[in-house]
């Protein structure tokens, strides 16, 4: 049994549709914020396999509950490695593009010098690091830009969104590379399937090319088109123009190449995880014309 943190989140959800053999779980009955509840699922459940998509996502948020996205991103993944190491079970941990401040100006490689711009990125940092430390076989996947057909995220704003404005403004001097939950879940479930034969440690996973928040948008609105959906103006702005308590790196682009070349695994290019995340939503009934 692969037991899943991270509850109806919408990577969670992703591995749960791929694999009967996973085992999703969430608060109550999981929660980084009562450490014990950890250590007794870990006990009951007998997990063969750990893979933890929980976190504190709520990167704005984050700056005035430091203590709480310390404890999600930082301590419970920790404790987690610590019992992996322990049982000598296979975990794979996700963190985050926002571990660089998007000043390289070319795509991250594993070995880049991390250099987090706010609370968010430095408490999934110092996760990777505790995770290390428990757990040295342990893989972290570094992903970026996650959406997918269910939760909250870029894409279900941007229709929410089109569908009740005419305008909408969004952001083109920030880049990276959008990251479909079901195919990062398909790249994860391949990684645990070779972990025995590959070594540990950080590898970069996100979807193949990059464009920008606007980009992404356009993107998605045309993609939607083909359903008979209404597109709206995309008006391209600065990041000045749409200030956040938390700087966003302006290009936190990854170079996955590791994750190939050690694993043989490559994610989809971006667009076409994109058609077929909004195909989802089209067979789901959510998006009409």
């Amino acid at each position: 049994m692969i037991l899943v943190t991270g509850g109806s989140g919408q990577l969670a959800t992703a591995l749960a549709a791929l694999s009967p053999l996973v085992r999703v779980v969430g608060r109550p009955e999981f929660d980084f914020d009562e450490p014990s509840s950890i250590d007794a699922l870990f006990a009951t459940a007998r997990p063969d396999a750990l893979i933890n998509a929980a976190a504190w996502t709520a990167v704005d948020l984050a700056e005035s509950h430091r203590d709480a996205a310390w404890r999600a991103n930082c301590d419970g993944p920790g404790r987690l490695a610590r019992l992996c190491a322990e049982h000598d079970i296979p975990f794979v941990h996700v963190s985050t593009d926002y571990v660089f401040d998007g000043t390289k100006g070319a795509p991250y490689v594993e070995t880049d010098p991390p250099a987090p711009s706010g609370v968010y990125g430095a408490s999934k940092l110092a996760g990777e690091q505790a995770v290390l430390h428990a757990c040295p076989d342990a893989v972290i996947l570094r992903t970026s830009w996650v959406y997918a057909a269910t939760g909250r995220n870029f894409l279900r704003t941007m229709l929410d969104a089109g569908r009740r404005h005419a305008t909408l403004r969004v952001v083109s001097d920030q880049i990276g590379c959008p990251t479909a939950a079901p195919a990062l879940a398909r790249a994860i479930l391949d990684v645990l399937a070779r972990m025995a034969d590959a070594p540990g440690g950080i590898v970069h996973a996100a979807g193949q090319g990059w464009t920008s928040w606007h980009g992404f948008a356009e993107a998605i609105f045309a993609a939607a088109a083909r359903h008979g959906v209404a597109s709206p103006e995309v008006v391209a702005i600065r990041t000045e123009d749409w200030p956040t308590p938390t700087r966003r790196p302006a290009d936190s682009r990854l170079d996955c190449s590791l994750l190939a070349a050690r694993f043989g695994v490559r994610l989809p290019p971006w667009r076409q995880s994109l058609d077929a995340v909004i195909d989802q939503l089209f067979a789901a009934g959510e998006l009409a014309g």
